[in-house]
């Protein structure tokens, strides 16, 4: 999603970066119709992508539905670059036909089971049965990673995402797939978890701390997704302790029974760490905490 600049703007819309000396602005009329034309542009060019990249993520085979969900990331890696464009993608997901979470829990997160033929009428019948291939490891890791752009982007995703039992799809998915989709699924919890108290609960009455726990702890496992696991209950028990109120206000105790005494006790320390600091930093700071966890875990 990039616009080229509108040739009825040249003169009354300065360029970025422009080494001119500052001129008088347009006349305020002037002026308020240019910015609701570009406006309106821009929400054409949201549109557009949106119905675009939904179009083929709804497709009955897997590589059409994986060429969707790339450019519906693309888009929201674009999106995510100014406040305006954000704001009109909330505005978008008001729309059922726009919206992106129904669409991934409804093609590519879609539980294979739900594929399976209940009766043999098709066979007898005129018409013909709709099969729709499976998904694919990179398609579902494709399909949290934008599940995981529209949660941050526009919350009220997260309420969609809880209609569609995502707590569950997700530790169904931790819990049964592999190494890519692991890690995108951790960091899509964390997304659709964030100041939602119900899907916390249901994370909660998933036993997803124990999930994650069990992950960690196996030293056979990927050191990648060991890691990652690490890094997703910093940031989770982070979160707990600055809202101090339930649900999950017990995961601290759930993680001492489950790592032992040192390990939590390094977590809920480690998970303190860069209020103060920069995003980059706070992301170091993150796989250095993560580390450390694993090492502690480790030596025992």
């Amino acid at each position: 999603m990039y616009l080229k600049k509108a040739l009825w703007s040249e003169g009354i819309v300065p360029e970025n970066g422009s080494s001119e000396p500052e001129t008088e602005p347009p006349a305020t009329a002037v002026g308020e119709l240019v910015s609701s034309l570009t406006e309106q542009r821009v929400y054409r060019e949201v549109t557009l992508a949106l119905r675009t990249g939904l179009r083929d993520a709804r497709a009955e085979f897997s590589f059409l539905r994986v060429r969707g969900l790339r450019r519906l990331l693309k888009f929201l890696r674009s999106v995510a670059e100014s406040d305006s464009t954000i704001n009109l993608f909330s505005q978008t997901q008001s729309i059922p036909e726009l919206q992106v979470v129904p669409v991934l829990f409804q093609h590519s997160l879609k539980d294979s089971e739900d594929e399976n033929v209940s009766n043999l009428d098709h066979i007898f019948g005129v018409e013909p049965m709709k099969i729709t291939s499976p998904s694919t490891d990179a398609e579902v890791s494709l399909a949290l990673r934008v599940l995981e752009g529209c949660c941050l982007l526009h919350r009220e995703s997260t309420v969609l995402a809880h209609h569609y039992k995502a707590i569950q799809v997700l530790m169904n998915i931790l819990s049964s797939r592999g190494v890519l989709e692991q890690g995108a699924c951790l960091d899509a919890l964390i997304s659709i978890m964030l100041d939602s108290s119900a899907n916390q609960m249901d994370f909660e009455a998933c036993n997803g701390t124990e999930e994650v726990a069990e992950l960690i702890r196996d030293k056979q496992a990927d050191e990648n997704l060991r890691l990652k696991c690490g890094e997703f209950l910093l940031l989770l028990i982070g979160h707990v302790n600055r809202r101090g109120r339930p649900p999950l206000s017990s995961i601290q105790e759930d993680i001492r029974r489950l790592l032992g005494e040192k390990s939590a006790s390094l977590i809920w320390a480690a998970s303190q760490f860069g209020s103060t600091l920069d995003p980059e930093q706070r992301l170091t700071a993150l796989h250095i905490q993560a580390r450390r966890v694993l090492e502690s875990l480790d030596l025992y």
